[in-house]
């Protein structure tokens, strides 16, 4: 991810296609080391392509992956299933409820 950032970041400036010296400059003005065979992957795949339409395909391909859904299913039929441990835990956010109100008894309030 640090590659393409520094790639985009490029871009963004005014550089229609970034080397791999001046990806290496850009992290290394904050200190991120670089990986040579990663970076000189990233920029073999990225030559003579558009960007933005590499986005623009890449976010279509990505509206189409369910997503939400059925993780919330999931969790809530392991939160039943586990009822003990849900009963344990409202405990716990009980005891630390009262922690937090005796914080008003140090001598001043809001209104004194």
């Amino acid at each position: 991810m640090r590659y393409i950032a520094a790639y985009l970041l490029l871009q963004i400036g005014g550089k229609a296609s970034p080397s791999a010296d001046d990806i290496k400059k850009v992290l290394d003005s904050v200190g991120i080391e670089t990986d040579d065979d990663r970076l000189s992957k990233l920029i073999s795949e990225l030559e003579g392509k558009d960007v933005n339409t590499l986005i623009s395909e890449g976010s279509s391909k990505l509206s189409s992956v369910p997503s939400g859904g059925a993780g919330v299913a999931s969790s809530s039929a392991g939160g039943a299933a586990a009822g003990g441990a849900a009963a344990t835990e409202e405990v716990e956010e009980k005891k630390e409820e009262e922690k937090e109100e005796s914080d008003d008894d140090m001598g001043f309030g809001l209104f004194d």
